[in-house]
């Protein structure tokens, strides 16, 4: 996956993967991130693409988590 992509590209950084908060989610070992690579993010921040549009109400569910990683990260040196 990405996090093992950017281990071997950035050996001395300490990468940490997402927190198991239960038995029913672990993000760093799902099959859909997994998907994900470099070059897919580089090409999707520089284009800004695909775009995604959504409900209003599903969208503010979907920050929740969203901040929720931002804020672990900020307690992580």
């Amino acid at each position: 996956g990405i996090l093992h992509e950017m281990r071997k590209r950035a050996t001395h950084k300490e990468l940490i993967p997402a927190l198991v908060f239960d038995e029913s989610c672990n993000c760093s070992e799902c099959f859909h991130m997994k998907r994900n690579t470099l070059e897919k993010l580089y090409l999707c921040m520089k284009y800004e693409l695909p775009e995604i549009t959504m409900d209003e109400e599903l969208r503010l569910k979907a920050l929740k988590p969203i901040e929720a990683m931002l804020e672990m990260s900020k307690s992580i040196k």
